[in-house]
């Protein structure tokens, strides 16, 4: 189980917890006795952005045969006055 700082105790052992973090131990960063954050080691964070992006292109790859519009079709739509506007206001 990890073991939990407040902000005040992580601040003061700061160098503590960072060499915990390198020997593979997490360590949970409490405000008010809420959990807000961690410290977590490196290799965990690169798994978690691996992981990320690998979701990321898994999705993208998913919708490659999707239909596209230009840049200009985009921005006409996103300017382009909405259905049932009176007038402009000029």
């Amino acid at each position: 189980m990890a073991e939990s700082l407040s902000i005040r105790e992580a601040r003061a052992h700061l160098a503590d917890v960072v060499t915990k973090a390198e020997a593979g131990e997490i360590t949970v960063i409490t405000r008010k006795g809420e959990r807000v954050g961690a410290v977590v080691p490196i290799e965990i964070l690169d798994a978690i952005e691996e992981a990320a992006d690998e979701l990321a292109a898994r999705e993208a790859e998913q919708h490659r045969a999707d239909p596209t519009v230009s840049m200009a079709e985009l921005l006409a739509d996103l300017f382009a006055s909405p259905p049932g506007a009176a007038g402009s206001a000029a």
